[in-house]
């Protein structure tokens, strides 16, 4: 696959040439969940509680997507002797890998399974990537120039009007980002992150690709495009969200140019869903693979073709916010669409990249999709953009990968100034406060956001609050803390930690409270949420505890 790091001039990027090889991998697509032992009616048993509260305050029904792979099917597929890759509950089916042809056969035979897609790798293809890799990526050392607290990164915030937010107290606090990406060397050292590791901010890593548990090796891409965002080394380097919590998550394989990137990307894609992530960051993309019969023809580009894609719709319709780089294939432009997949799907920000003076960057790739629409959908800093490098280094990096971690950072700290908006509603501010969003066009998309412009714009979207059920204060709170319910309302709380797990539930009646503060009193030093649900209506509160 012809894949894009988004990244025209960069730094050290490192193949580990002795990693495991996609070779001999396919894909099975079933038919069906039938007689499946899990169930809409029981969400709590494939979604954790921060993703079931993210769906409640949005609209967002439980169904068949969100139900996994029937675990019987799962099961007679390995009994065939094939070895279980990477479920995908949002595509119905598996990856896979088997040298024998006859297991391929024994599992085409089932009559749950509708195909199976061979997924070869193409050693002399991976070649020419490894070399065309090492004469793009070109490592140009930064220069921080006297910015005062963002330093290097404060050309790419102040370009989006962002400082307004973080200067009213919306820096990503209390958010949760996940990042995909080709690996993160670096993100567990480098000193920029010393603080999002003290605090506890970096909440988990998972890799799709080797089934390791570590996640900090291939590549420093994915370290670069998390500092645009989590970085925090003030004076140096201060990122967009720099108080937001982070997932990094493993989908693409340096050392391959297969399809099965894709699969990995939507289980990835799954994975933070179920952990209740709020925004995913994708500076990854696709067109041309090692194999031909893999290709994404301009008729692919319709926005519910090629599996990503289809991933990233769904992922949308969960209520994540989904950001995606446009690609960095605009230098070969000939009037026709030049991005990569998934950035056609059409309920994701799809960002290109302009420079220090919001002229387009050269190599920003651009549409329309094959269906009319326009894209990219904004615009970010993603020439000569300030980004993390191997070490303690730091260093000037370009491409559309850069610009998208850049807004994502900024979409974090919208959404937490507006915590009732959907997704949705975060991702039409977001265009509408765009300088070009009464004349947008396939180069631009809507323009350039202006985020002090969104922070006016939004309260027109958010919702009417009503008066508390429950108080629980203060907040935060030393340890001790009093609890007080709505007269004559009667309630189901429940008290979940920061990862969504479910502490302990509990019937308010409005009158015993004394059970329900103790159990609060005795939480230990964090960050917790407490839902309500009462006839009265839902509400959930975030109670931190400092003792």
């Amino acid at each position: 696959m012809k894949r894009f790091y988004f990244i025209l001039i960069f730094f050290g990027f490192t193949l580990l040439t002795n990693a495991q090889i996609a070779n001999n991998k396919y894909w099975v697509q079933f038919t069906d969940k039938d007689n499946s032992p899990y169930s809409i009616d029981n969400p709590e048993a494939f979604l954790s509680q921060r993703a079931l509260q993210r769906r409640a305050n949005q609209g967002v029904a439980i169904d068949e997507y969100d139900i996994p792979v029937n675990p019987q099917y799962l099961q007679a597929v390995a009994d065939c002797g094939a070895e279980l890759i990477n479920p995908s509950k949002w595509l119905n089916g598996v990856t896979i890998h088997t040298t024998d042809p006859a297991v391929v056969e024994a599992i085409n035979a089932l009559e749950f399974v509708e195909s199976v897609r061979c997924c070869e790798y193409n050693a002399e293809a991976q070649l020419i990537k490894e070399r065309w890799l090492a004469k793009e990526m070109e490592m140009i050392e930064a220069q921080i120039a006297a910015k005062g607290y963002y330093g290097g990164g404060y050309t790419q915030i102040d370009q989006l009007n962002g400082i307004a937010l973080h200067d009213s107290g919306f820096a990503g606090k209390g958010m949760v980002v996940a990042v995909l990406d080709g690996g993160f060397v670096g993100a567990d050292t480098h000193h920029c992150f010393d603080n999002m590791r003290e605090e506890g901010r970096l909440l988990g890593t998972r890799d799709f690709v080797y089934h390791s548990n570590n996640v900090y090796t291939q590549s420093s891409h994915g370290c670069s495009c998390l500092s645009t965002m989590a970085a925090y080394d003030p004076q140096n380097f201060v990122g967009t969200a720099p108080e937001a919590s982070y997932y990094l998550i493993h989908t693409e394989d340096g050392d391959s140019e297969n399809i099965i990137e894709e699969y990995n990307w939507v289980s990835g894609a799954e994975y933070a869903d179920s952990l209740g992530v709020d925004v995913c960051s994708t500076s990854l993309g696709y067109i041309t693979f090692d194999m031909s019969q893999w290709n994404h023809p301009f008729e692919h580009y319709d926005g519910k073709t090629a599996p990503m894609t289809i991933g990233a719709e769904i992922a949308a319709s969960r209520g994540m916010l989904c950001l995606n780089s446009a690609g960095n294939e605009g230098d070969s432009w000939n009037g026709e669409c030049t991005l990569g997949i998934p950035a056609d799907a059409e309920h994701i920000l799809t960002i290109g990249a302009v420079d220090e003076n919001g002229a387009r960057a050269y190599f920003s790739s651009v549409g329309p999709t094959y269906d009319g629409r326009i894209k990219p959908d904004v615009m970010a800093m993603g020439y000569n953009t300030f980004v993390a490098g191997t070490g303690n280094s730091y260093y000037n990096g370009s491409g559309t990968s850069f610009s998208c971690p850049v807004m994502a950072g900024m979409a974090t700290c919208l959404w937490q100034a507006f915590p009732n908006a959907t997704a949705a509603e975060i991702r039409d501010a977001v265009r509408e406060c765009s300088n070009r969003y009464e004349n947008p066009d396939n180069k631009y998309g809507y323009g350039i956001p202006d985020f002090q412009e969104a922070l006016d714009l939004l309260p027109v979207h958010e919702i009417v609050k009503t008066d508390n059920i429950i108080s629980v204060y203060p907040n935060p709170s030393r340890g001790a803390v009093n609890v007080k319910l709505m007269e004559g309302a009667e309630a189901n709380v429940n008290v979940c930690d920061y990862m969504g797990r479910q502490l302990f539930s509990y019937h308010f009646n409005g009158l015993n409270h004394t059970t329900l503060e103790n159990e609060l009193n005795g939480l230990s030093t964090g960050i917790y949420f407490i839902s309500v649900n009462s006839e009265s209506g839902n509400q959930t509160l975030k109670l931190v505890i400092t003792k």
